[in-house]
């Protein structure tokens, strides 16, 4: 299975394009679905639509790997490895099949079942990106033992446009589970994590645990007679799959406030700790969403006290949506920067006014 539109392939128009940005001296703002225009700073930049270059370029089910442009719609590659029996199992979000698989990787967004099957990293194999050089180079290759020395293509996974443009990506799959079941429990917040805790204990196969309003809902998926078996072990109480695709696409009543929304990563055995405002616990706690009107500096000391840092999905005027990085990781970000795109055409300002 293999060999996408050829028609589809417009990698040369992008390279043109940058080509020219370096030549007039101007600036670039990469563009997908714009599904996650509100993650960042706002770039003013002339744009580079990167939607016309998609498809589907190679398929092997049996070697559990695919290739596919970096315009292709998210829900486009979910649908042809959902009839074959496979996954993402990052389960980046779709956002209303708006997204695409560049700008998946390139947010470095991933679903419930992150903490379990790893992250959005941890399934790029390769790429295929425009530098800022105006060179469209391969990185990478299409199985796990072909990365070696500095690895450029995972390298891209989270960097939002930075430091090139994806153009096409090899990506990791895996077959989904022949079982798949939900349970909920009433309980406080402050007993999730030894509930938890137990849970991993048991080798239980957990790959979803969120929490919010006072219940735990937590999915488990793998073989018929195993998630059946941890079922009966658990007890709780039975509930629809809906929710995990909801808590994903962020369309649960949570996320429909008005209020700003902040993602708090922190390391999976941190306290759950009383936040300023609503909150909801992801990934067995590790990811905490909170709406609250109380100051960035608050919110943001409050991440690092954790031993983590916070993200604004909303940014108003004099909030920067990402947290401050140390000085030295800023030196290693702004080397990286010089070093891929030295014109620094690509999505300037994005991520931090510096890079």
């Amino acid at each position: 299975m293999g060999g996408g539109d050829r028609s589809a392939d417009i990698a040369g128009r992008l390279v043109d394009q940058v080509r020219q940005a370096i030549a007039d001296g101007a600036t670039l703002r990469i563009r997908g679905g714009n599904s996650k225009a509100m993650l960042g700073r706002p770039v003013e930049a002339a744009e580079l639509d990167v939607r016309g270059h998609r498809g589907i370029v190679k398929y092997d089910p049996s070697e559990l790997v695919v290739t596919v442009r970096a315009g292709t719609p998210l829900a486009e590659l979910n649908a042809v490895l959902d009839a074959q029996g496979q996954m993402l199992p990052c389960e980046p979000p779709e956002y209303a099949g708006n997204a695409t698989v560049g700008g998946a990787v390139a947010s470095g967004l991933a679903g419930p079942r992150r903490p379990w099957s790893g992250s959005v990293r941890d399934f790029v194999l390769g790429c295929r990106l425009v530098t800022g050089q105006a060179r469209h180079l391969r990185f990478g290759g299409e199985v796990m033992k072909n990365v070696a020395g500095f690895d450029v293509s995972r390298l891209m996974a989270g960097s939002f446009g930075c430091l090139g443009v994806l153009t096409e990506l090899s990506l990791k799959v895996l077959p989904k589970a022949r079982e798949s079941h939900c349970l909920y429990f009433d309980m406080e917040a402050g007993e999730v994590p030894a509930a938890l805790s137990r849970w991993r204990r048991a080798a239980l196969p957990l790959t979803g645990a969120l929490y919010m309003a006072g219940r735990l809902h937590v999915r488990l998926e793998g073989g018929a007679g195993s998630v059946q078996a941890a079922c009966g072990q658990m007890g709780g109480e039975d509930e629809a799959l809906q929710i995990w695709s909801d808590l994903r696409e962020q369309r649960l009543p949570f996320f429909g406030d008005g209020r700003p929304l902040w993602r708090l990563s922190v390391p999976v055995d941190a306290p759950v700790v009383e936040l300023p405002g609503e909150s909801l616990l992801d990934w067995g706690g590790a990811q905490r969403w909170l709406k609250s009107d109380a100051h960035a500096q608050e919110i943001r000391g409050l991440a690092q006290s954790l031993g983590g840092h916070a993200t604004c999905f909303t940014p108003g005027p004099g909030i920067e949506p990402f947290h401050p990085l140390p000085e030295a990781m800023l030196r290693i970000q702004k080397r990286l920067k010089a070093s891929m795109d030295p014109h620094g055409i690509f999505n300037p300002g994005r991520m931090y006014p510096e890079i």
